[in-house]
């Protein structure tokens, strides 16, 4: 009888040990902490599969652009338990003085270092630089970088998952720029100022950007003028995107006799290290039957 209860006690304490190894924390050794969702997607690629690396994203999946984010405790929190901080760069984490001032010897990743960018009539440069494929790889590359020279030890992983990741986007830009080479309309209007750079990459032409913050709603006399220079310059297609709502680009529509389209900016998204590849590849179908 003993013999059996102790046979028993010792599958109990076996079990109990393996519930115990399933549940325990994966043995973190090096985190990078991404500012946002397109840098968290570039982040999932560059270390996939490299052991003892944990990839965090700042803002959230469903944050969007940062414009006028306001960090939280929570974030600051986050920052400073990174490794490495991977930003955007060219304006789009305003809040980089106030981290750099309560973390002074935090490691940063600028990924739009070297990328030619486009500003608007005041100056300003446009952040959105990721949108074009070609700026997207760009970063990649930098990110890559970036974290090899902070973690050495990997930077062979890094280099490896970064080059495999770059080969799809340069396959996907190709495939973009032959079925878009011969679409006849290439006049398009926007809602949000995110797709010059995407716009320049494919040849199309902007022709107004109705509200350039997505936060904000254009006013009645600027819809007016928009569905004035609709009709008159017989653009078909409005491009609003699936993070912002699109009543003011269904009253343009409604009222010009244009259709209504969702081009993704890849700002928000899934857990998926294929979301920036799936987002491009439904823009590509959108614009086929858009500007056909």
């Amino acid at each position: 009888m003993r013999k059996a209860i102790a046979a028993i006690l010792a599958v109990i304490l076996m079990a109990f040990s393996a519930g115990c190894t399933r549940r325990a924390e994966p043995n973190i050794q090096f985190k990078v902490v991404t500012s946002f969702y397109p840098l968290y997607i570039m982040a999932l690629n560059i270390t996939d599969g490299v052991s003892g690396v944990q990839v965090d994203n700042m803002a959230g999946q469903q944050a969007g652009c940062l414009h006028d984010y306001q960090l939280q405790s929570k974030d600051m929190k986050n920052i400073e338990q990174a490794n490495v901080f991977v930003i955007n760069g060219a304006g789009m984490e305003n809040f980089m003085g106030k981290v750099t001032a309560q973390l002074p010897n935090l490691q940063v990743v600028d990924t739009s270092v070297g990328v030619t960018l486009l500003t608007d009539d005041s100056g300003t440069a446009n952040p959105h630089m990721w949108v074009s494929i070609t700026n997207y790889i760009h970063q990649v590359d930098n990110m890559e970088k970036g974290l090899a020279a902070a973690d050495p030890k990997n930077a062979v992983l890094y280099q490896k998952n970064a080059l495999e990741y770059i080969a799809k986007l340069s396959a996907l830009r190709g495939k973009m720029h032959d079925e878009l080479s011969n679409v006849k309309q290439r006049d398009i209007i926007t809602f949000h100022e995110a797709f010059p750079y995407f716009a320049e990459e494919f040849g199309l032409n902007i022709v107004k950007v109705v509200n350039r913050e997505p936060d904000s709603q254009p006013s009645a006399k600027e819809l007016a003028e928009t569905i004035r220079l609709v009709r008159s310059t017989g653009v078909k297609a409005v491009f609003a995107e699936p993070q912002y709502p699109k009543s003011a680009a269904d009253i343009v529509a409604h009222e010009s006799g244009a259709t209504v389209y969702s081009l993704d900016p890849s700002a928000t998204g899934e857990n998926d290290k294929n979301a920036y590849l799936n987002a491009m590849e439904n823009n590509l179908t959108v614009l086929k039957r858009a500007l056909a």
